[in-house]
C-alpha cells in the first residue's frame, strides 16, 4: 500500500520570533521578569511544542509520508498530497490555504488552545488524536466546503483563494480611503477608512467587528462592510452590502497610495490610482474537516487538551 503523503504546516510561535529569531535582548528581559506584555508567549510556545510533537509522533505512527513546511507563507505543492494538516491556530490554517485547491481536504489542529481562538481548527491534541488523524486520513472526518473569494486588479487575477477577508485601505492607516463602489450600475463615491469584503468564513471575524453580518458558514455570499464612513455629507446607500452568487462587487482607487491586505498582513498588493478591483465568488471552495456548518462552539473531532510532561521547565 502506498503510504498517504501529508503536508505538515506548523507556525513560528511569538517566543520563537521575539527570541531565538530575533535575539531580542529586551524581549529575554522582559520574559525573565515576567512582563504581562509578553509572559503568556512561553506558555504558548511550550503548549505548541507539545501538540507538535504529538502530531509528528502520530502521523509516524500511521505511516504517512509526512512533508513538513516549518513557515506558514511558504508555498508548497498539493499535487499528490492526501491531507494537508496545519498546526498552530487560524492564521496557520489560513496561510497554508492559499496553497490548497479545491480538492485537498485541510484540517487544523489548534496548538495552543489556551490562548488561540481556532476558530477554523477542527481537533485540539489530546489522547484521541492519533486515532483522529487516522479518521481524517481514510477519508472518515466529517467536512465543511467553505466558499472562498476570488480578486482581481484592472483583470488581472490576484487570487481565488480568500478565506476570510479582504482589507482595502490608504497606506497609512491614519489618512483617509477614497474610493468608488459600483455595485451593478449603481455608483457611489466614498471617504472612510477602507473597508472589509470576504466570505462567509469571515464573516465572525472584522466583518462582524465592523457591524457586519455573521452569515451561515455554507452561505456562497460575499459581505461587503466599510470601515468608519464620512457621512456628514449625507448617508451612504452601499456602505453594508450582500454580494449574491453570480454577482461582483467592482471599487475604483482614488488614492496614490492603497494597499489591499488578503486573509492578514503577510499577503499585500500595492493599489494604484485608478485601479479597479473586483470582487467576485470563487469557483475554488475550500474543503475544511473536523468542523460544523452550524458555527456551534462544538466542533467535530475537537478532544480535551492532554498534558505532555517535560516541556514546562524547557528554556
Amino acid at each position: 500500500m502506498v503510504p498517504p503523503r501529508v503536508v505538515l504546516v506548523t507556525k513560528h510561535t511569538s517566543y520563537h520570533e521575539l527570541v531565538a529569531q530575533q535575539r531580542n535582548d529586551e524581549a529575554r528581559r522582559l520574559l525573565l521578569e515576567r512582563n504581562i506584555a509578553v509572559s503568556d508567549s512561553k506558555t504558548s510556545r511550550d503548549e505548541h511544542e507539545c501538540t507538535l510533537e504529538q502530531v509528528q509522533a502520530a502521523l509516524r505512527e500511521l505511516g504517512a509520508q509526512v512533508q513538513v513546511v516549518g513557515i506558514p507563507h511558504q508555498p508548497f505543492s498539493v499535487r499528490g498530497v492526501s491531507l494537508v494538516v496545519t498546526v498552530g491556530g487560524d492564521g496557520t490554517l489560513l496561510a497554508a490555504s492559499h496553497q490548497c485547491d479545491a480538492h485537498t481536504p485541510v484540517l487544523g489542529i489548534n496548538s495552543a488552545p489556551s490562548t488561540s481562538v481556532g476558530f477554523f481548527c477542527g481537533l485540539k491534541p489530546g489522547r484521541r488524536l492519533c486515532a483522529n488523524l487516522r479518521q481524517a486520513l481514510e477519508g472518515n472526518m466529517p467536512s465543511v466546503a467553505l466558499a472562498r473569494m476570488e480578486v482581481r486588479l484592472n483583470r488581472r487575477l490576484i487570487s481565488r483563494r480568500v478565506l476570510n477577508e479582504a482589507l482595502f485601505c490608504h497606506a497609512s492607516p491614519a489618512a483617509t480611503s477614497r474610493y468608488i463602489v459600483q455595485i451593478g450600475k449603481g455608483l457611489e463615491n466614498h471617504k472612510s477608512s477602507g473597508f472589509w469584503i470576504g466570505p462567509a468564513a469571515g464573516s465572525t471575524a472584522a466583518q462582524h467587528s465592523a457591524g457586519g453580518k455573521i452569515l451561515p458558514m455554507t452561505s456562497k455570499r460575499l459581505q461587503f462592510v466599510v470601515r468608519e464612513p464620512y457621512t456628514l455629507t449625507g448617508r451612504l446607500r452601499f456602505s453594508r452590502v450582500l454580494v449574491r452568487e453570480g454577482d461582483s462587487l467592482v471599487v475604483y482607487n482614488k488614492m496614490s497610495e492603497a494597499k489591499l491586505f488578503l486573509d492578514g498582513p503577510h499577503y499585500v498588493v500595492d493599489i494604484g490610482p485608478g485601479a479597479r478591483l473586483r470582487f467576485s465568488l470563487s469557483s475554488e471552495p475550500l474543503h475544511v474537516l473536523g468542523i460544523k456548518a452550524n458555527r456551534g462552539r462544538s466542533r467535530s473531532g475537537r478532544v480535551p487538551f492532554g498534558s505532555c510532561k517535560g516541556l514546562a521547565n524547557r528554556p
